[in-house]
């Protein structure tokens, strides 16, 4: 069997007893950073055997934890900190084990996308998680450009050095739309700025590229009029 198991984003008491109860219960843990992942675990007393399983491994690793499954061994996954397979690997796993007949479970918990959209202010009953744009301008511009007609709320996952570019393409693309930048989720100095675009790439100016943490930038969908954070709910 095979789980992927979800982890804390930032704070640690976010580990829920249904992911310790995975990962003490497997016979290894496939995780992006051993260290990391080790440091979490050693926190919670948990001693299971860990293999690395990213991006650059994630085909080949694959076909091994598949077998391992096959072979009658529990397989806990997990990244560095969210849930698999979003934004992180996952789903290579989760279709070569539907290939082979493998039971593939999950432990649900954190994702960043999700508590960023929720906290933005913005309407959550129709989301698009569009994950990282490319880090060029031009291609970025097409990759938010694809969404651009949609009446959904659209979620991006950026670093704190190209936030500021990826909310000024968003900004040239788009227009003066409502949005909210997220960083720091769950942490000591989680923050959330809600505004026009415009104001978030004042906001993201004055700070001088002095960011910390991984970002969430959340758009307004093309229905929801600019002055929303201004109007009445």
């Amino acid at each position: 069997m095979i789980e992927l198991v979800a982890t804390p984003i930032g704070n640690l008491e976010d580990l829920s007893p249904r992911a310790r109860t995975a990962f003490e219960s497997a016979d290894v843990v496939a995780c992006e950073d051993t260290r990391r992942t080790g440091r979490l675990l050693s926190l919670a007393g948990i001693k299971t055997k860990m293999v690395a399983y990213h991006e650059h491994n994630e085909r080949q690793m694959a076909g091994t934890l598949v077998r391992w499954a096959t072979e009658g061994k529990r397989v806990a996954v997990a990244t560095d900190g969210g849930t698999p397979g979003v934004s992180d690997p996952g789903f290579t796993l989760v279709r070569a084990a539907a290939r082979a007949g493998i039971a593939v479970s999950m432990v649900p918990g954190p994702v960043a996308f999700v508590m960023a959209a929720v906290l933005s202010g913005l309407p959550v009953h129709g989301i698009t998680f569009r994950g990282f744009a490319p880090k060029k301008s031009g291609p970025r511009r097409r990759f938010i450009e694809v969404d651009a007609a949609s009446p959904h709320t659209l979620v991006f996952y950026e670093s704190p050095y190209r936030v500021a570019k990826l909310v000024d393409d968003a900004l040239a693309v788009l227009g003066d739309r409502p949005a909210a930048f997220a960083r720091e989720l769950t942490k000591l100095h989680e923050e959330v700025v809600r505004g026009r675009l415009s104001e978030l790439a004042a906001v993201l100016e004055s700070r001088g590229g002095q960011l910390v943490g991984e970002c969430c930038l959340v758009v307004a969908g093309a229905e929801v009029p600019e002055n929303w954070f201004e109007a009445e709910a």
